[in-house]
């Protein structure tokens, strides 16, 4: 959630309404310094006190209790062979015991044994040295250490292999009950792990040979002098009406890389929780973004490292666990529920004082007062300069004075904050969620750490019995200042991080993905990309580092634009301009203006029409009554009993879905096709919601290995796909992959190649040639073009 709590939300609307006129008249018009002067003032002890109980809600210290429930729940996930289900259930226990207690590496022991299952032995390796290190029981670490060798062997690692046993053999000898059942099936495991290393050594397999062909030819690149981390063919140019901008001072052909930026600082968004229901557990079995994502670099985790002061973070190594902790953990990691009751807007503000430091903050804030209006609206102040004669880029805000523009903070602190064009009462939400946080760090003892002047202790916990409404000190009214402006700047500036997330187990032959909002980021040089509704460039993610890439030619002295969310293909004009409000421009592109001034109505109104029920044609109107668009018909129907047959077809694809996550694909296929039938009864053909039904009957026959079935759903369902978004796009070139795939397991060669082909041409255009999915259509086409010369003129 990007903004605070509802209920934080609806006690400072009623404070605000509750305000005197002419104090709502001041703080509306007020620059950030006088707000934050203002906000200590308002906040009341009661607010205070409201904040501190809102924060009990959100659980993120250590209890010793859940994690014992959360193994408790692995082991009986571990006992049914759901071992991915029990890795993950281990890990959200080890993030909940206090650190060096024995039962963490028991955590870590019984991790090791579910990640040995599902083949993940490297890890697996690294999870039993973590159990020895956190001293598990002298009693048990037998069977561990001959887990630790059969790991070994499977990497072929022989010579380690046959040390650990011999560690074992000497562990169990010293033992004095050797006739105990456990120590039996010890040493008859021991003789089989012996047996097999011997047969190893004797008959050592053979070195798979490296596919040269496999790896696509790294990126030609050459950086820009002006512009850190832009390619050398953008140029960074100002004018009144667009203010900042990248334009592009060569040719440019579809797939070049224009840019590539690593965050200044990202947030993990964490998702909701939902509200308990009767005799549920205060503790979520749910995989949510905080267990799946590691808190610093956001990498996929597989076998998390616990934060050792709450149970929130998790990191996908001890590396970046410690360079977490120095950086900013070490401040928030006692503020956990405070930040997640006050959002992530008011987190990343936070994180990003913290990794600028309170020098370089104070520098900023100070300079902004000297400036004071100018700063306000930056854009103003470039225009007088670009003015004057010789400027060049110096002028424009966020550059050195060699007229560079870097990703730092000086780029970041000057993003437009928009100060006197939000509402009155969002900035007074803002003003006051800021100054309470800093009044938590004041009374948690977290000053001195927010000011870089010592480290506060590794499990500082906020003094929340005591009084907060002390003072702020001037250096917090100033930290308060900028995370103020920073709050302001992410609505217009803040970058959601993405990836493409399986849906389902993802031990499928057929991997089916979504795309899901991950963190939120500050990219002082991608927030240079203006907004169009149809974009030419693309963007995609790696971790915290951002790519954009051409998606088509454009020709030099061509604005180069970004997508801000609202896309000509995916809504009406009318629906996006309502959307960009929140950046405070009204959009111009070439979508919305050839939209607007033609009148003629939108393809993607015309595509996600009604039907008539009669003849098919199309419905149309603007009133609750909807007629058919065939004089001769003249069937009329109202739009609000349309709309509620298309929520209950939404209601009853979900229930197929989840039959078909039961394992009951037969029922989900029945299912799906009366959907089908129903929806071709007051839907366009053209209806994405048609496509998604051929996408799921696509995906239910493959689960059930019927290739050829499955392919012909999938056919039908990239029509309607590229007739909405284009032949040339990225959902296109993920259908396309999914085509490929299930060609490939139905070994329909020829097509499948034709396929990979034409989704390889797609997907490096916008991901790039090193992209997981290039690199697995890439295996897939060297597989398919070794078999025999016969099969492939066969098929």
């Amino acid at each position: 959630m990007a903004l605070p709590v509802a209920e934080w939300r609806g006690r400072t609307a009623r404070l605000w309404a509750a305000l005197d006129p002419t104090l709502r008249e001041q703080l509306a018009a007020a620059s950030l310094h006088e707000a934050v002067q203002l906000g200590c003032e308002l906040l009341r002890m009661e607010e205070e006190e409201a904040l501190v109980w809102l924060c009990r809600r959100a659980r993120t210290d250590k209890e010793p209790a859940a994690a014992s429930w959360y193994r408790e729940q692995g082991n009986r996930e571990f006992g049914q062979r759901q071992y991915r289900e029990a890795m993950r259930l281990y890990s959200k226990a080890a993030s909940h015991e206090l650190p060096g207690s024995p039962e963490m590496s028991v955590c870590f022991a019984n991790r090791s044994a579910a990640l040995f299952h599902l083949g993940h032995f490297e890890v697996c390796l690294e999870d039993i040295a973590r159990a020895e290190s956190h001293g598990y029981p002298a009693r048990l670490l037998p069977k561990v250490l001959l887990r630790k060798a059969e790991c070994l062997l499977c990497l072929g690692r022989l010579q380690d292999a046959q040390d650990a046993l011999g560690v074992v053999e000497s562990k169990i000898a010293m033992d004095g009950l050797m006739t105990s059942p456990a120590h039996k099936t010890l040493l008859k495991k021991l003789s089989q792990l012996k047996v097999k290393l011997h047969e190893k050594e004797r008959c050592p397999e053979p070195a798979q040979e490296a596919r040269g062909d496999i790896q696509g030819k790294s990126e030609i690149w050459e950086e820009n002098d002006s512009i850190s981390g832009a390619s050398s063919s953008l140029s960074l140019n100002f004018d009144p009406e667009r203010g900042r901008h990248l334009v592009a001072s060569q040719d440019v052909v579809p797939g070049q890389s224009l840019l590539k930026e690593e965050a200044f600082v990202s947030v993990l968004c964490p998702e909701e929780s939902l509200p308990l229901q009767d005799g549920e557990t205060a503790w979520d079995t749910r995989a949510t973004n905080a267990d799946l994502y590691c808190h610093r670099c956001l990498r996929q985790l597989l076998a998390s490292v616990p934060c050792q002061g709450c149970s929130y973070a998790k990191y996908c190594s001890q590396d970046c666990a410690n360079m977490a902790w120095e950086q900013y953990h070490r401040t928030e990691c006692s503020l956990g529920a405070l930040l997640l009751t006050l959002g992530v807007f008011c987190h990343v503000a936070l994180r990003t004082v913290l990794l600028a430091g309170f020098a370089e903050v104070g520098r900023l804030v100070e300079s902004s007062h000297s400036g004071d209006k100018d700063l306000q609206n930056p854009e103003a102040r470039c225009k007088c300069l670009s003015e004057a004669p010789g400027a060049g880029t110096r002028a424009i805000p966020g550059c050195n004075n060699s007229g560079q523009y870097q990703s730092s903070y000086q780029a970041l602190f000057h993003l437009l904050p928009h100060t006197e064009q939000h509402s009155p009462e969002h900035k007074f939400l803002c003003t006051l969620s800021v100054v309470a946080m800093c009044k938590q760090l004041q009374a948690a003892g977290l000053e001195a750490a927010v000011l870089n002047q010592e480290s506060p202790q590794q499990c500082s916990k906020p003094k929340t019995s005591e009084k907060a409404s002390d003072e702020l000190s001037p250096e917090l009214r100033t930290v308060a200042e900028a995370m103020l402006r920073h709050v302001l700047q992410l609505q217009c500036n803040a970058q959601a991080i993405t990836v493409m997330q399986e849906l389902g187990p993802g031990d499928g032959a057929v991997v089916n993905k979504k795309p899901v909002r991950l963190a939120t980021a500050f990219f002082p040089v991608l927030s240079l990309l203006n907004h169009s509704c149809c974009p030419n460039t693309s963007v995609s993610f790696s971790g915290t580092a951002a790519t954009v890439r051409a998606s088509q030619p454009i020709p030099s002295g061509q604005e180069v634009f970004h997508c801000y969310g609202p896309h000509q293909c995916r809504m009406r004009v009318a629906e996006r301009q309502q959307l960009l409000s929140q950046y405070f421009f009204e959009c111009r592109c070439r979508a919305c203006l050839e939209e607007l001034q033609s009148g003629v109505k939108s393809v993607v109104s015309m595509r996600n029409s009604f039907c008539c029920p009669k003849c098919r044609a199309q419905m149309q109107g603007e009133e609750d009554v909807l007629c058919c668009s065939n004089e001769a018909c003249a069937t009329s129907a109202s739009r609000e009993k349309l709309s509620c047959r298309f929520g209950d077809l939404q209601q009853q694809i979900k229930k197929a879905l989840n039959l078909l996550r039961e394992g009951k694909a037969d029922q989900a296929i029945k299912m799906l096709l009366k959907c089908q039938t129903d929806a071709g009864n007051f839907l366009s053909p053209e209806h994405l919601l048609m496509g998604e039904m051929e996408d799921h009957l696509a995906q239910v026959y493959a689960t059930l290995g019927k290739w050829q079935e499955a392919a012909r759903h999938l056919k039908k369902s990239i029509e309607i796909v590229e007739m909405h978004h284009g032949p040339s796009s990225v959902e296109l070139g993920h259908e396309l992959f999914k085509l490929a795939q299930i060609l490939f397991n139905g070994f329909a060669v020829s097509e499948a190649l034709s396929t990979i082909q034409r989704a390889e041409g797609i997907l490096s255009v916008h991901f790039g040639t090193q992209s997981a999915q290039i690199q697995e259509l890439q295996e897939m086409k060297a597989c398919l073009s070794e078999l025999p010369r016969n099969i492939l003129q066969r098929t």
